[in-house]
């Protein structure tokens, strides 16, 4: 148990010293040349490891500094406060409010992002879009992809933020999306009808790439509407719309 302590002890100072060390330093440090021995030890401090150089640096979360994205830097080494580049780039994009370009990604990681922006495209884990000639990447999420995207348009429409006619129309444009999800299969159909009843010609295609459905799903919830064949008592809940009145009757 002395033993013990007295390597705990040894591991603590000598990260503090130095902040970042390689396996090869732990083992030097501890004595030992058993990369378990080593891992054990750390484990018992939270220990992290650097996203960059292939993981080849520890540190501790104690240590760590991290800026605005949740990255720490100490000399040539990265740290993330969500372990992994993979992971880190998943976060950052998610909690993005108009997604990021590889360009942006490599600016605040410091490291290649396009192989891992790859992997997680072939997984779904994110998805991505042309932008005015740029391959922008926005969130797995469907919903948050399409506010993201309409974010994005905005700043480059108007980088001074201001509320022009054509940013409050995204911002509409993102609420209808927004509304949208909260609707069931058939809501979904008529509402998009009668949103591209609204348009006229061309409606059914552009509130079909809007909502990213089917023109077709567009057209029959149009028809729906239009030919009047909409069964109001089976699309309201039971319980719902305004209560019958009783008529009295004089005797």
């Amino acid at each position: 148990m002395k033993t013990l302590s007295i390597n705990f002890d040894q591991l603590l100072t000598c990260l503090k010293d130095n902040k970042i060390l390689t396996i090869d330093e732990l083992k030097s440090t501890l004595r030992t040349q058993c990369r378990m021995t080593v891992f054990r030890k750390l484990s018992m401090l939270d220990y992290i490891s650097s996203y960059s150089h292939s993981g080849k640096y520890y540190s501790l979360k104690r240590i760590a500094r991290y800026n605005k994205y949740g990255i720490w830097s100490y000399k040539s080494a990265l740290f993330s406060k969500n372990g992994t580049l993979k992971k880190t780039i998943e976060f950052l994009i998610d909690s993005s409010a108009k997604g990021y370009s590889a360009s942006e990604l490599n600016s605040i990681l410091k490291v290649k992002v396009e192989d891992t922006l790859l992997e997680l495209i072939k997984n779904k884990i994110v998805t991505r879009k042309k932008t005015s000639g740029i391959f922008i990447y926005y969130s797995g999420t469907r919903n948050l992809s399409k506010k993201q995207e309409l974010t994005r348009i905005d700043k480059i429409q108007s980088p001074d933020e201001e509320m022009k006619p054509d940013i409050l129309m995204n911002e509409l444009k993102a609420a209808l999306i927004i509304f949208f999800s909260t609707l069931d299969e058939k809501q979904r159909r008529l509402y998009a009808g009668y949103e591209s009843l609204k348009i006229g010609y061309g409606g059914d295609k552009r509130i079909a790439d809007l909502l990213d459905i089917d023109p077709k799903t567009v057209a029959k919830g149009r028809r729906e509407l239009f030919g009047g064949k909409v069964n109001i008592d089976i699309i309201r809940k039971p319980g719902g719309g305004r209560k019958q009145s009783k008529k009295k009757f004089q005797t």
